[in-house]
């Protein structure tokens, strides 16, 4: 069996710092798709006020920069105002541009984004480096002790 962390890219897309209630819309860190065949998008909510018009949805552009960054069609979902503590995902699998990027439509009311991940999967070259901020361990077939 294969490890799982060799085959997949984690990168931050949203920080808990970044998705604090508010109503301003959030872009997730751009991510270059080059080297793998998909991403899986997870998107954590928090407090979400009674009433808030809240959505997520998927970009892509051919430039870093995102500067005609364009919605992938079907890719937004609609979040209810009763949603807290929810974790809607995106999944896309060979999109058509190199760059793509969450994001977090909100308005009206106050919304909380917990966190966003990107797990970027189908490597090319492996293993793969994770993104900033990401850090962990692999073990295969540890022994029963002191964690």
């Amino acid at each position: 069996m294969r490890k799982l962390i060799g085959d997949i890219k984690i990168t931050n897309a949203i920080l808990p710092s970044e998705g604090v209630a508010g109503t301003a819309d959030i872009n997730g860190a751009i991510i270059d798709m080059s080297g793998f065949d998909g991403i899986l998008v997870t998107v954590v909510m928090g407090v979400i006020t009674s009433g808030a018009a809240t959505s997520i949805k998927m970009q892509q552009d051919t430039a870093a920069a995102m500067g005609g960054a364009a919605d992938l069609e079907g890719t937004a979902q609609t979040i209810a105002d009763d949603a807290d503590d929810k974790t809607f995902y995106i999944e896309l699998i060979n999109p058509k541009e190199r760059y793509v990027r969450l994001v977090v439509d909100r308005g009206t009311q106050n919304a909380v984004v917990s966190s966003a991940t990107y797990i970027q999967f189908g490597a090319k070259a492996k293993p793969t480096t994770q993104g900033a901020n990401v850090s962990g361990e692999s073990f295969d077939r540890p022994s029963e002790g002191t964690a």
